[in-house]
């Protein structure tokens, strides 16, 4: 099931008029951060929609073969509801996005922007997914999986195609993980190119889920988790994404909020970069030295999303 480069280099043409290729930039003179390696990010802030995941939901409804008559259905943490509103968007389909109860009022306006519907329900990802699911069955509408779908990871593989084509040298990348379907996708496409470039994935403290179900031999659901990432909480991966992820990602590294929050101001101040939280998931394991590159090292960092009402004393 899992997509392998044929497919991915398929997404890339197929959605190319409709995404953003975006820069690599590299970091350099850094306060906070004088590593004796290369950092380069390559910033996904700066796709359409506001992150990757414009890629995967365009990917998905491209290759759809009802004739682009359905609406669609999804469940977010907040990016992929807007990447399938603007995939509908651009359809002219109709798309209905469940969100937690927790979501923020700026994702809800984010989504309704591209026209979408959106609809509040459960205290995480997990409950806003089943009442997805269910409501696309009773209306036969198309369901658009976050992570667990082999043509929208084959949608975010195009990152480590971009990463690189721009950039051939990289020693390692280092990706957040909500549910799996990013970094899946990008270690997919790098490996396939380049096996030997290291893929590290970061999840908060408080929402360990593949790193707890990598312990563990097997997919877990966790009780419950407890990070202001929204974008980072699924309880539970999918057995597709934990099979890639086992056999193509070096380790998992967890940072606490905390240590999110430093590096997102980090990434403000010195960069002019404004990304969520889940954006500087990977920013903060180098801060914190819980990554330590080797000298000379070429390190890419996906920053994945925008944080559209940032606000910084």
């Amino acid at each position: 099931m899992k997509p392998g480069l044929v497919e991915i280099r398929a997404a890339q043409e197929r959605i190319a008029n409709r995404v953003r290729r975006t820069p690599i930039l590299l970091a350099r003179s850094l306060r906070g951060l004088e590593p004796g390696w290369n950092l380069y990010l390559k910033l996904e802030n700066l796709q359409v929609t506001g992150s990757f995941k414009a890629r995967g939901a365009v990917n998905k409804f491209l290759s759809l073969e009802d004739g682009g008559t359905g609406g669609l259905v999804t469940a977010s943490g907040g990016n992929h509801g807007v990447g399938v509103a603007y995939a509908g968007w651009i359809s002219g389909r109709r798309a209905t996005v469940y969100l937690p109860e927790t979501a923020p009022a700026n994702r809800v306006s984010r989504i309704a922007a591209w026209g979408a519907e959106v609809i509040k329900h459960g205290k995480s990802w997990d409950d806003a997914n089943a009442a997805a699911i269910a409501h696309g069955e009773r209306e036969s509408l198309t369901y658009i999986h976050p992570f667990a779908d082999p043509v929208v990871i084959a949608g975010q593989g195009t990152i480590g195609l971009e990463m690189l084509a721009d950039m051939p040298v990289l020693d390692t990348i280092m990706v957040a993980i909500g549910g799996g379907g990013l970094i899946s996708g990008v270690s997919l496409a790098v490996h396939a190119l380049n096996p030997q470039v290291k893929i590290i994935g970061i999840e908060p403290t408080g929402a360990p889920t593949l790193h707890d179900s990598l312990q563990a031999g097997r997919v877990v659901e966790l009780p419950g988790t407890s990070t202001r990432s929204g974008t980072l909480s699924p309880r539970q991966t999918s057995q597709l994404n934990f099979d890639i992820i086992r056999q193509h990602v070096e380790e998992v590294v967890l940072v606490t909020d905390a240590e999110m929050e430093v590096a997102q101001e980090w990434l403000w101040a010195e960069l002019g970069i404004a990304g969520e939280l889940a954006a500087a998931a990977a920013i903060a394991a180098l801060l914190t030295g819980k990554v330590q590159p080797g000298p000379g090292q070429n390190v890419g960092v996906v920053i994945c999303a925008a944080q559209a009402d940032i606000r910084f004393e």
